[in-house]
C-alpha cells in the first residue's frame, strides 16, 4: 500500500470519530449524543473533498486514512 498524505482536517476528522466510536463502546447507555455526533462525523468524512481527488478514489485509500490514524494514535499513547 503506498503511503498517502491526507488533509490534516481530513485526519482530525478520522480521529474524532475513532474517540467518538470508542466512547460509544465503553458507555452502553446515554448514547443518544454519541451516536448524533458518530452520524454527523461519518458524513463529514464521507463528503471530504478529498475523495473527489484521484488520490482519493482508491477504496484502499479509506482503509490506509482510519491504518494511519490509529498509528498516529498509538504512537501518542506510547
Amino acid at each position: 500500500m503506498a503511503h498517502r498524505t491526507f488533509p490534516p482536517e481530513l485526519m482530525q476528522t478520522q480521529r474524532d470519530w475513532n474517540r467518538t466510536y470508542e466512547a460509544l463502546a465503553r458507555r452502553p447507555r446515554q448514547t443518544a449524543a454519541l451516536r448524533r455526533r458518530l452520524r454527523e462525523l461519518s458524513g463529514r468524512l464521507a463528503a471530504h473533498p478529498y475523495w473527489n481527488t484521484r488520490a482519493g478514489r482508491s477504496p484502499a485509500a479509506k482503509v490506509e486514512l482510519r491504518l494511519q490514524v490509529r498509528s498516529q494514535e498509538e504512537a501518542e499513547s506510547s
